[in-house]
């Protein structure tokens, strides 16, 4: 498991906090403290004592700077443990042990591998050397085990810090398609009504007082649905448990609505529903269909130049079909689709349906945007 989590790039950014510092401090301290009442082997009393009080010293001030600087201070407790076993064999590696482990868990594994040989070389070859110690399989199995601890709890932290970074940008990519799908609609009718009234402001004032009274309409209405949105964003970081308002989801009974500026616009849309009327569709199908027809009205009336769209909406046993066409440019009109998210938006609402959507000329002139929702859940 750790082999193939390696072959991964390790992006993880550890870092060590104040308690566990001074965690490493109080085992460093305490377990070497009992040493101080054994008989040293590699010096005479005195000399011994001093010498391991000065390494214990060593490795206890040491370990407080593992955060900042991990493998400086896994080299300096081994080569201190080292010096500690060569005092004492039946010491055992001690505290090195436990900084392995923390610094497996700070680095990458091709880092910190280095930190496993020499506890390994400290554990198990300097006593096996001198012949001190009955315990070097054990100590070395120890060591390894240590090592293999660290390197897994930094694999499942980094794997934890990957899905909530995925669940971040999920959200922040559902957060922008709806965005996208408030406001890009009712923006995009604004701009054409208000070129209109500016059009015929001076042959026609009556018509461009019209205009702009339905951009008014059209600002509100904006106004409206963003502030729903904004309540519902707001809601997101409150504490679990907490009931979120629901706010009302346009479905296919709006597509009237949706249409009905786009005259004032100066786009002819023809609507066709069949088989409605004899189904009850789920809410979730009902607001991607919803979505996908208003976005493709919006790309018909920004890129098209079009005069008229005809949309049909069909219900079947086991699907929702859309199909929307218009006569405009649809030649022209992909390339500078496909720079923006509409297509994409709409392709994504149709995925997370278990369905499908194709966009692109129609080989009878215009642009059709085709689309088909399963009614049952997707597998």
């Amino acid at each position: 498991m750790l082999l193939a989590s390696g072959s991964v790039p390790d992006r993880f950014d550890a870092t060590l906090p104040l308690r566990w510092r001074m965690l490493l401090v109080g085992c460093a301290l305490a377990l070497m403290a009992p040493l101080a009442l054994l008989t040293p082997h590699g010096l005479p009393g005195a000399a011994g004592r001093a010498a391991l009080f000065a390494l214990v010293a060593v490795q206890a001030g040491a370990v407080w700077w593992m955060g900042e600087r991990p493998g400086a201070v896994t080299a300096t407790v081994l080569l201190a443990g080292g010096g500690i076993q060569f005092l004492y064999p039946e010491a055992g590696p001690g505290i090195a042990l436990v900084v392995l482990s923390t610094f497996a868990w700070l680095r990458p594994a091709r880092v910190s591998l280095w930190g496993l040989a020499g506890a390994m070389a400290s554990a198990g070859v300097l006593p096996w050397a001198t012949g001190r110690s009955p315990h070097v399989p054990l100590w070395l199995a120890a060591a390894l085990l240590a090592w293999s601890w660290g390197a897994l709890g930094r694999a499942r932290s980094a794997r934890r810090q990957a899905e909530a970074r995925r669940v971040v940008l999920e959200e922040r990519a559902r957060i922008a398609r709806e965005l996208h799908d408030v406001l890009a609609h009712t923006v995009s009718v604004m701009v054409v009504q208000a070129a209109a009234a500016d059009d015929v402001f001076d042959v026609n004032p009556a018509k461009a007082r019209q205009a702009l009274r339905d951009l008014e309409t059209s600002g509100r209405q904006a106004l409206t649905e963003l502030r729903a949105f904004l309540r519902t964003v707001r809601f997101l970081g409150d504490e679990p448990g907490t009931e979120v308002p629901a706010a009302p989801q346009p479905g296919l009974a709006d597509l009237d609505g949706l249409t009905r500026p786009m005259a004032a616009a100066g786009l002819r849309v023809k609507l066709r529903a069949e088989g409605l009327d004899t189904r009850t569709l789920p809410p979730g199908v009902e607001l991607s269909a919803y979505r996908i027809v208003q976005e493709s009205l919006t790309n018909t009336l920004r890129h098209a130049r079009a005069r008229t769209t005809d949309i049909t909406v069909a219900v079947t046993d086991r699907e929702l079909t859309i199909d929307v066409r218009d006569d405009g440019t649809g030649g022209g009109r992909l390339t500078g689709l496909e720079t923006g998210h509409g297509i994409a938006g709409m392709r994504e609402r149709a995925a997370m349906m278990g369905g499908s959507l194709a966009a692109g000329p129609d080989p009878a002139g215009g642009f059709r945007v085709r689309a088909r929702l399963p009614l049952e859940e997707p597998r």
